[in-house]
């Protein structure tokens, strides 16, 4: 169980949060009602102010648990509530786990840890064995940057990919953070770290997740990988700062962690496999020999530059590419879709769960491009307008 500090609290003594508590936290409180000193602090917490909300299906959970393991055995109503009745021990209410989230005040009634997994992953069978479920879940997945990153984590977390997470990013969430992220408007300033880690929680409470909310700074790097406290298996790296785009990559080469970036532009997705190729060059080459060293103090230019030697100019969609010199301008930042994030969400997902599980996916740059995939007819105007900005571009380059 997670307890909230408390001046004279003893260790392992429950005390309630303060409102403001629970209103800034990002874990929740795991209660197992079959122990004493647990079924004593979910007493306290039902009792007090701070419940807005009690959900309890524990019951129909069994009834899936139980289909879940016998298929097409408990044909009747009878034999199907005493299967229930069996699994429970006559006691629903002592069953499983008491979930409760402090900063939305909800009490949930859930399957223990491991038949709550069994349940939500059974769907994913057989494209994901049950002992691939369980490989899955013994792995530690970093996330840097969490605008386009936080839908990674959270397809990761749905699908069962790790178990172990490490979030960094400084921002909050502002109004226009909101064309791509799921979140809501009564959510505006809260840190993106909090923001992912909820939302993660709320699909799993048995997750673990650890923030670091100043994101990844020369002092808080090395933390962040922390290969004495169980390093990390794969790293998703989503941020627009050059230092840490590289520095993250330097210290992924050293420990050889696989490196993971979409970059939300042509479903563009980078495959950079340190753990097999701990020689491999940063960014596939592109940088040449830069260093994170030689990136301290870049200025605005600088980093355009830089970023876009990272992502190959040249390979940039039509409207990426017209967007790029009027940044700052008249646009007032990188043009980014939902769908585009969404997309890079699967495919850095489906890549991140065929690595872990031992597949030899390749280092290198692919492109799922849904306007080459899908196409519009050639003749329309949308497609004459590209082709006319791609060739007036061309035409001022030379």
């Amino acid at each position: 169980m997670t307890y909230f500090s408390s001046p004279g609290a003893g260790p392992g003594q429950f005390v309630l949060p303060s409102p403001r508590q629970a209103s800034e936290s990002f874990r929740p409180l795991l209660f197992d009602p079959a122990l004493p000193d647990d079924a004593a602090a979910l007493a306290a917490v039902r009792d007090s102010t701070l419940v807005k909300e009690v959900h309890d299906r524990i019951e129909e959970q069994v009834e899936e648990l139980v289909h879940c393991l016998a298929p097409g055995e408990y044909r009747t109503a009878a034999a199907l509530a005493q299967a229930v009745a069996d699994t429970t021990g006559g006691r629903p209410e002592a069953y499983g786990t008491w979930v409760w989230y402090p900063w939305s005040g909800r009490l949930v009634h859930l399957l223990p840890e491991a038949a709550f997994r069994l349940v939500r992953s059974d769907r994913n069978r057989d494209k994901i064995t049950r002992a691939q479920q369980q490989s899955l879940r013994a792995r530690r997945i970093g996330v840097v940057g969490l605008s386009v990153g936080s839908s990674a984590a959270l397809t990761c977390a749905m699908e069962g990919v790790g178990g172990s997470f490490r979030l960094a990013d400084f921002d909050r969430l502002s109004l226009s953070n909101l064309n791509r992220l799921r979140a809501g408007v009564h959510e505006l300033g809260l840190e993106k770290t909090v923001l992912c880690a909820r939302r993660m929680y709320e699909l799993d409470p048995y997750l673990d997740i650890e923030l670091h909310r100043d994101g990844l700074t020369e002092d808080s790097i090395a933390d962040f990988f922390a290969a004495g406290r169980g390093g990390l298996d794969i790293l998703i790296e989503e941020c627009d700062t050059p230092w840490v785009k590289v520095a993250a990559r330097e210290h992924a080469r050293r420990l050889g962690v696989p490196v993971l970036m979409d970059t939300n532009d042509r479903g563009l997705l980078d495959v950079e496999r340190f753990d097999t190729e701990p020689g491999r060059p940063l960014f596939h080459g592109l940088v040449g020999d830069t260093t994170s060293e030689e990136l301290r103090g870049l200025d605005r230019a600088g980093t355009i530059r830089l970023l876009l030697r990272m992502v190959d100019e040249q390979h940039l969609s039509p409207a990426m590419a017209d967007a790029l010199p009027r940044i700052g301008r008249t646009l007032s930042s990188w043009p980014q879709l939902a769908s585009g994030v969404m997309l890079g969400a699967a495919l850095v997902t489906d890549t991140a769960r065929r690595i872990l599980l031992g597949e030899p996916v390749p280092s290198g740059r692919h492109y799922v491009d849904l306007d080459a995939l899908v196409p519009a007819q050639s003749g329309s105007p949308s497609v004459r307008a590209a082709a006319h900005a791609v060739g007036a571009r061309t035409g001022a380059a030379r």
